[in-house]
């Protein structure tokens, strides 16, 4: 239970880690931004394939995977439906945190959730090292999240100081839903092959609908592509290391 706290924890703080370089520079470049994306969609391939879903065949069995990963894509869909994209670049200039700024912020809230359970199913798992793998990619996305939020708010006319605040409390809602995942997977152990299939369904919808777009959107798509194989590779790394 404590490695499970410590690790959704340090996953959902990353959130906050991604706030701070607006807190040195007003503006990240956009090809630093689509490397950075395409890392953290690397990652996140990698701790899919080779983690959640051989995990949940072999807890659970390939219909329980197939049917745990479609409600994982299918839940992330209708959430994405139903709340904003960020779109930093192309809408600046609120004149203040107005209705616009408080509905993304209400739907990072939302999003961070089916995240938060992710991690939390994953520590529940017979196999030690999975959860702290999918903390590790779950983190890794929230950092470029944070990062836009930040972007977002300042467009918005929030400080620096709100900023911090607001992605300290959407990390703060991944955590408790990481909690809520982790006993419900550990009090119904047939879940939890269900529970990492959800896990990489979510974490594949988020790939494949927002970063891959997000990091071939501005030109560079060369290096996006050079840093979403290299940080496919960083996870398999960090796999062997945890295994």
């Amino acid at each position: 239970m404590a490695s499970a706290l410590l690790g959704s924890f340090l996953s959902a703080m990353a959130t906050v880690l991604g706030v701070i370089p607006i807190l040195f520079v007003k503006r990240l470049s956009e090809l630093w931004k689509d490397v950075l994306v395409a890392f953290t969609a690397g990652i996140m391939v990698s701790a899919t394939t080779f983690g959640l879903m051989p995990q949940a065949i072999k807890e659970s069995g390939i219909i329980a995977m197939t049917l745990g990963l479609l409600t994982g894509v299918l839940l992330l869909d209708l959430i994405e439906s139903h709340i904003p994209h960020i779109d930093v670049e192309n809408k600046p200039g609120f004149s203040n945190l107005d209705s616009k700024a408080l509905l993304v912020m209400i739907a990072l809230f939302i999003h961070n959730i089916p995240e938060g359970l992710s991690t939390g199913f994953s520590y529940a798992s017979e196999q030690a090292s999975l959860g702290p793998m999918v903390a590790i990619a779950i983190g890794a996305q929230n950092m470029p999240e944070g990062l836009i939020l930040a972007v977002f708010l300042m467009n918005a006319h929030a400080t620096r100081r709100k900023a911090l605040i607001v992605a300290a409390l959407t990390g703060l809602m991944e955590m408790v839903s990481a909690v809520i995942g982790y006993f419900t997977a550990s009090y119904l152990q047939n879940a939890v092959g269900y529970g990492l299939a959800f896990a990489a369904g979510a974490m594949l919808f988020i790939v494949y609908k927002e970063l891959i777009p997000e990091s071939h959107g501005h030109g560079y798509e060369r290096p996006s592509t050079y840093s979403f194989i290299f940080g496919l590779l960083a996870m398999v790394y960090i796999t062997q290391f945890f295994g």
